[in-house]
């Protein structure tokens, strides 16, 4: 399990197609610190540390994984942000995220609100998800709070140590996300769709 609070960013280094998978080298600031098989987030999405080589270790993303997220358009020195799975005793930052991307989503609108910034996203209405005001939201592996919802949308506000220290820097309008939406959410819609 995850909180979606942002430890660094990594960098893609190389990667490698093995039949329908895909096999993703990246390096970061703590790979000393990690261990083969050990659970990871990648932009939200939670991947398997499976080798470790110097400064470089190696996940492998399925073909469902592919298909869901936008791990299949990073480009080679790309950044993506990175967590690391929650210790048991540590404080719960943002809110409960598990690594498992929804779906993904369109940058449609970013406003420099002169301090911070306005990131719009869009996602089909025909998911059936759903955002709340004030509620919480994944983005890129981001725990933020939705600004303003509608039926296929939302807006969230970016303060600029997050602007800084995640991969919102480099997003831009048109640009590919992964969505995580509010577990607590999707069992109350599965609740109420029986």
């Amino acid at each position: 399990m995850f909180t979606g609070i942002v430890e660094a960013m990594g960098s893609l280094v190389k990667t490698e197609a093995k039949g329908t998978n895909v096999e993703f080298w990246f390096t970061c600031p703590f790979t000393q610190e990690l261990k083969v098989d050990q659970s990871l987030a990648h932009n939200g999405v939670c991947l398997t540390v499976v080798e470790i080589q110097g400064e470089q270790y190696r996940v492998t993303a399925i073909d469902e994984t592919l298909q869901k997220t936008n791990l299949g358009d990073l480009k080679i020195g790309q950044k993506v942000n990175l967590e690391r799975c929650m210790a048991a005793n540590a404080r719960f930052d943002g809110h409960i995220v598990q690594g498992h991307v929804d779906l993904t989503g369109i940058c449609t609108e970013i406003k420099d609100q002169q301090g911070s910034w306005e990131y719009s996203f869009s996602y089909p209405k025909s998911s059936g998800h759903v955002t709340v005001e004030k509620g919480s939201i994944c983005v890129n592996g981001t725990s933020l709070t939705v600004v303003d919802s509608q039926d296929d949308s939302f807006t969230v506000c970016i303060i600029p140590y997050t602007y800084e220290h995640t991969v919102f820097h480099q997003l831009s309008v048109g640009d590919q996300v992964n969505l995580e939406f509010d577990i607590l959410g999707k069992y109350i819609k599965k609740l109420m769709q029986r």
